[in-house]
């Protein structure tokens, strides 16, 4: 459909249900509806009248299991009816990302190497979700996309993961039939993440954005995470999952971040294994005093959370499939002081 038919149907209200179904809350309809008409204007004005498709991937938060998905630990997450939405045309060799929110340089399909000088960058990203496409065999081409987000960038609600998994739902519409799995989408995410952006990050926040609602994650086996819906009505309970926007940022906290998986992988290799999930529980505290001295304190301290929070996630997961909600937010409360 032309980029202005679909901004018409948005405009008179037809697509109404849909956006209601997509963000779950009539109160913030009008708002959903301005973005998406102001993202296809914002198409047209840039790339001009073409068939477009619009795309979504969302943001996301931890409920638990906090810094244990790089360490092949468990997790609850939860995704967030804040999302970058992406309107969007195939091409041919041009990858031309355009976003309100920061410049992108035009990229093309033919050159996908990595280049040390963009990480950090969207260009790094999308170059990186494009060559993991490759790598496992899935189609790629050209696009033309006008990119709009409310998901606060450097919040800790996974801007970055949001942007690369929106790559590769366009990627995956486009030139691969929807075929390609949303974990898969989400490890392709992670692979971007890692070697082309230059986190070390895990696998949850591509994960919980890719595959949306409240999930369980289990990535004892980081090839074939046990990702698990947990359908929970907090309006039952009287709660809601609110985001508060504090203006802080930890978008230049890269080293910091980097240094916790860091010293909790020198635990795991201490005591002889890659990842924290490998190693048993009861001989970690039994070496204390020795890891105390070759891997320092803070280390060990980050170890003793990664235990507790994998010992955790499955109780609180078992509290709300036992609808005792009590439990449940005292297990959430017990990991955020963790």
């Amino acid at each position: 459909m032309k980029a202005s038919e679909l901004k018409t149907k948005f405009e008179n209200g037809s697509c109404d249900d849909l956006l209601l179904d997509l963000y779950g809350d009539k109160d913030i309809l009008d708002m959903e509806r301005d973005r998406y008409i102001y993202a296809l204007t914002s198409f047209i004005q840039r790339f001009g009248d073409l068939e477009v498709s619009v795309f979504t991937a969302a943001g996301r938060t931890e409920v638990s299991g906090n810094h244990t998905d790089h360490q092949h630990g468990r997790v609850l997450a939860a995704s967030v009816n804040l999302d970058s939405i992406g309107v969007a045309a195939k091409a041919d060799d041009v990858i031309e990302v355009m976003s309100d929110a920061f410049p992108i340089e035009t990229l093309s399909v033919s050159d996908l190497e990595k280049d040390p000088a963009q990480e950090g960058t969207s260009e790094a990203l999308i170059k990186g979700v494009y060559q993991g496409f490759v790598n496992d065999g899935y189609h790629i081409g050209g696009m033309k996309a006008f990119v709009t987000s409310n998901v606060l960038a450097g919040a800790g609600l996974s801007s970055s993961a949001s942007f690369e998994v929106l790559i590769g739902c366009i990627l995956n519409g486009f030139y691969n039939g929807n075929d390609v799995p949303l974990p898969e989408i989400a490890k392709i995410a992670q692979y971007a993440e890692n070697e082309y952006f230059g986190k070390p990050c895990g696998l949850m926040d591509q994960c919980a954005c890719a595959c949306g609602g409240l999930v369980t994650i289990d990535f004892q086996d980081p090839k074939q995470p046990v990702i698990e819906p947990i359908p929970v009505d907090f309006a039952k309970y009287g709660h809601s999952l609110c985001i508060v926007d504090t203006k802080g940022s930890h978008a230049d906290l890269t080293d910091e971040y980097a240094a916790i998986p860091g010293e909790m992988k020198a635990v795991a290799r201490a005591m002889g294994h890659e990842v924290l999930r490998d190693v048993k529980e009861a001989e970690f505290y039994a070496a204390l005093p020795r890891l105390r001295e070759t891997c320092g304190d803070r280390a060990v301290l980050r170890a003793i959370h990664f235990f507790n929070e994998n010992r955790r996630v499955p109780v609180i997961v078992d509290a709300l499939k036992a609808d005792d909600f009590e439990a449940f937010l005292a297990g959430i409360n017990a990991s955020g002081n963790s």
